[in-house]
This record gives structure tokens, C-alpha cells and sequence, in this order.
């Protein structure tokens, strides 16, 4: 915490007085440094909501690690199940293709598209 150093002294009569009159009688707090105990007061208060707002937070990140690991998780399941998928449909195509190409299967007209020719299976 900054430490208010005044740039000049006390006048000269205020160094004069006695404690009794430099004192509240409330309190027993000099006049002279109130402000800054209520400075001072309000800088904790400040701290204190900050505090609150942090409150908790190492746990809520706990469990956004964990959420987002979760998650992550899911995400390569499904990428590799999607994989998987792909290379069902994909090799069979391929498959006949080759097959085709090498002359193991031979191509017949589709009744339902006469311009496109059809696999004779």
C-alpha cells in the first residue's frame, strides 16, 4: 500500500496544539491521520469484493479442465468413429473400381439412366 509522505511540515500552531485537540473524541483517532485510515478502510473494502469475485475460481477451473478434457475426448472418439465410416464406404467403391479398371467386372447399361452405365454385380 502507497505510504502518503507530505511534501511540507504541519503549520506551525497545529504542532502547537495539544493531543487532546488534535484527537477525535469519538474514536481516538488524530485528525491527522483519519483520512487516511478511512483511505485505507475503503482500499479493503475494495480487496474484499475483489476477493469474492476470485472466490471459488481454482475450482470452476478444475472443472472447465475436466469439462473441456471430456470433451476433447468425445471429439477424437467421434473423428475416428467418422474415420472409420469413411474408409467403410470408401474401400468397397474403390474396391469395384479397381475391378473395373483391371477387367474383373464389367459395365451394363442402367435401365433407369440409359446414359449412365451400370455395374454388373
Amino acid at each position: 500500500m502507497d505510504r502518503h509522505i507530505p511534501m511540507h511540515a504541519l503549520p506551525e500552531e497545529i504542532q502547537k496544539m495539544s493531543p487532546e485537540e488534535k484527537v477525535c473524541k469519538y474514536c481516538g483517532v488524530s485528525y491527522l491521520i483519519l483520512h487516511e485510515f478511512k483511505a485505507m478502510e475503503e482500499k479493503v473494502k475494495a480487496m474484499e469484493k475483489e476477493m469474492k469475485f476470485y472466490q471459488g475460481s481454482v475450482e470452476r477451473e478444475k472443472s472447465l479442465q475436466e469439462m473441456l478434457q471430456s470433451l476433447s475426448q468425445d471429439f477424437e472418439q467421434y473423428r475416428i468413429d467418422n474415420e472409420s465410416k469413411m474408409e467403410s464406404r470408401i474401400y468397397p467403391r474403390l474396391r469395384l473400381r479397381l475391378e473395373i479398371q483391371y477387367g474383373q467386372k464389367k459395365l451394363v447399361p442402367n435401365s433407369q439412366h440409359s446414359t449412365e452405365p451400370c455395374i454388373d454385380l
